[in-house]
């Protein structure tokens, strides 16, 4: 082959990868640009979390499906979920069944391949970090039933950016103490304690409860999210 011949398959060849570094972000910057239009329309919300593996029946299941039945009636919020089954599909059931908004920020999974058919409004993604950040910037308050690596991977999310005051700090609750008051042990003796990797202040960035009551009451005092002038 000759100097010229590879020389030209080299061009070729960066210029069909540029090509598609172009597109790539041509389809997150529409993805983005969705998303946030799309959470312009619902100012008032809140965000829930929780395994796609809970069927309906389970004690989190039904105490999901009751919290947001109350957000919409009591507080006239939208209630946001992940659009799947478990406790998306609680969430999205108890705020449509109760005459309210129930949006699903889905994304195409083999666990969820199919949205639950209670969500009144919702929009599809592609990629997760574009799905997460909706999720992450569009609540005035966050809650979080039991889950696997996604729900923990949304959790640490969140509290990581209201500990660098990248978003508002808004309420995050985590429901179901005997789930999630482990995982607080571990913060206070391993993280705080013995390694020191987190102050002492971050732990009042969560409060656990078993109370959907006082979830409401909370939510009900909490400003207004203005989400959207804290992209920094």
């Amino acid at each position: 082959m000759s100097n010229i011949d590879a020389a030209d398959i080299g061009t070729s060849g960066r210029s069909e990868h540029e090509k598609a570094i172009e597109e790539h972000l041509d389809r997150i910057q529409r993805e983005f640009r969705r998303g946030f239009e799309f959470l312009e329309k619902y100012p008032k919300s809140v965000t829930i979390f929780g395994s796609s593996m809970l069927p309906p029946g389970s004690p989190y299941y039904t105490k999901a499906y009751e919290l947001s039945r109350r957000i919409a009636t009591d507080l006239g919020y939208a209630v946001l979920s992940g659009g799947g089954p478990g406790i998306m599909e609680a969430a999205a059931k108890g705020a449509s069944e109760a005459g309210g908004t129930s949006i699903g920020l889905r994304i195409n999974l083999l666990r969820e391949r199919h949205a639950n058919p209670y969500t009144t409004d919702g929009v599809d993604f592609t990629y997760f970090f574009t799905r997460k950040t909706m999720l992450s910037f569009a609540a005035e308050a966050y809650v979080y039933f039991p889950g696997g690596f996604g729900t923990f991977d949304e959790l640490f999310s969140v509290l990581t950016l209201i500990q660098t005051m990248k978003i508002p700090h808004v309420p995050v609750f985590l429901i179901g103490s005997e789930f999630w008051k482990p995982l607080e042990a571990f913060m206070k003796e391993e993280m705080l304690g013995k390694q020191q990797t987190i102050d002492q202040s971050d732990l009042g960035l969560f409060t656990i409860t078993d109370s959907i009551d006082d979830v409401v009451a909370a939510i009900k005092k909490a400003p207004v999210s203005q989400w959207w002038r804290n992209i920094n």
